[in-house]
């Protein structure tokens, strides 16, 4: 009948990922082959399926169809309200952890382009996001899924991408702009062996230096590094929170072991998990000043809601306006540092065991450090008073509390990670050169603890 609403499925575009099946409520999509297959009197013609297919293969047909954004929900479900995997024991993958934790902490919008090994969390959001009213777009690359996602935040919906080693080299300048915007978005990393393409299906630790220093100039960044499926979840969350209190982008860093393994994980009732909402102003639009010295991280209003303010890359004044003047630049630049320096208390997070007595020290982090535990409690179980020192923010670097336990009297620290000696350096800047030793791999292999135990004997 002409004008009756019927969804199409274009083959020339459609890869057979499978996305769109669980997506859909009526069951009117299966995969067949390497197609998706449409059955026409179980379709209802709803449009939910739409959103999740990253390549825009199913679409929507009918002179009284809509656009896509008509067909969204009036308002986003009340916190809690969302669907979610019931609360207690699950078996779940990392990334499948890491896309419920950021659905948990209010994630409604994500753009990204597929690489291995993050592609799963891409996958998960295309077909979770739709179910709770947001939005996944698959963009041309990196380099535009970083400024769909900055944008998106400006709008006032809080935004995710994930990606891998060459992807979030193409990142960088995109990042920069946000940190010098001062726009809370969340970048998940999952790290693969490089530099170029690498070793895209292996595990490596690489990427730690860049998340520091990728983008130029100078510039604090918040770093996360998970080493289990439950702190996929759990740091997810509070890389939101803590984007959104400082107002700054947050990088999760798992690598692709942290990832891709699965475990037990203990879900939580979303409508209990604490979440740190964007901070509205409290002044008349016209007395608004978005980058305001007097805040740490000033409010962030969403575009199109009342309140007018520039945003550019440019050193900037108070009112976002471009100045070449050398102390308003140095001013901004000291106050996007002290935001996140002077809150290393809240931010920082340290997991250490066996330390009260510890005469050696292994810091590791992320995946490495779960072999890096087996080889200390191998060590005391043979009368070795060995500890395990492990970052779960990276950045800001915990400096202090390695200075406080050389001060204490630990005698050597042991480095392990997965790369050719990077964070190293900030243990050695803390405790001196001379007591640390660092075992160090970079051939796409996990480093076992048998490796850690020989270098603790």
């Amino acid at each position: 009948m002409r004008g009756k609403r019927r969804l199409a499925v274009l083959d020339a575009r459609c890869k057979g990922c499978g996305i769109c099946v669980p997506v859909c409520k009526t069951s009117a999509l299966t995969l067949e082959g390497p197609k998706i297959r449409l059955d026409e009197e179980k379709c209802n013609a709803c449009g939910l399926c739409t959103f999740s297919c990253p390549d825009f293969a199913l679409t929507i047909h009918g002179a009284e169809g809509k656009a896509r954004s008509e067909r969204l929900p009036a308002a986003l479900p009340p916190r809690g309200a969302i669907p979610q995997p019931a609360p207690g024991l699950h078996f779940m993958q990392g990334a499948t952890a890491c896309s419920e934790g950021a659905l948990a902490a209010g994630c409604r919008f994500y753009a990204g382009y597929p690489i291995t090994p993050s592609t799963e969390v891409a996958e998960e959001m295309a077909a979770r996001l739709p179910q709770v009213g947001g939005r996944f777009i698959q963009l041309e690359d990196e380099i535009a899924s970083m400024g769909a996602i900055a944008g998106a935040s400006l709008s006032g919906v809080k935004s995710m991408t994930a990606t891998s080693g060459p992807g979030f080299s193409l990142m960088q300048e995109n990042l920069g702009a946000a940190c010098m915007r001062e726009i809370p978005v969340v970048v998940v990393n999952v790290m693969r062996g490089g530099p170029c393409t690498g070793l895209p299906t292996r595990p490596a630790q690489g990427d730690v230096m860049q998340a520091r220093w990728g983008t130029h100039g100078d510039h604090q960044i918040i770093a996360l590094v998970p080493w289990s499926v439950e702190e996929m979840f759990r740091l997810t969350v509070r890389a939101f929170n803590l984007a959104e209190r400082y107002r700054t982008p947050v990088l999760l860093l798992p690598d692709e072991i942290t990832a891709h393994m699965r475990e037990r994980i203990l879900l939580p009732d979303y409508a209990t998990v604490q979440v740190v909402d964007r901070l509205a102003p409290t002044v008349a639009p016209e007395k608004f000043a978005p980058f305001d010295a007097a805040y740490a991280a000033a409010p962030l209003p969403a575009y199109g809601r009342g309140y007018r303010f520039h945003v550019t890359g440019l050193a900037h004044r108070a009112d976002g306006f471009p100045t070449g003047e050398a102390a308003a630049a140095a001013a901004l630049l000291d106050r996007l540092e002290r935001k996140i320096l002077d809150a290393r208390a809240d931010i920082e997070e340290v997991d250490e065991t066996a330390i009260a007595d510890a005469e050696t020290v292994v810091v590791a982090y992320g995946s490495t450090a779960r072999s890096a535990r087996q080889a200390v409690m191998a060590a005391r179980t043979r009368g070795r008073r060995v500890g395990l020192f492990r970052p779960v923010t990276l950045w800001p670097f915990p400096t202090d509390r390695l200075i406080a336990l050389a001060d204490r009297g630990v005698r050597q620290f042991v480095m392990v990670e997965a790369n050719r000696g990077q964070i190293v350096g900030e243990v050695e800047r803390a405790v001196g050169r001379r007591s640390v030793r660092a075992v160090l791999q970079a051939d796409g292999n996990p480093i076992m603890s048998r490796t850690i135990e020989q270098a603790l004997a």
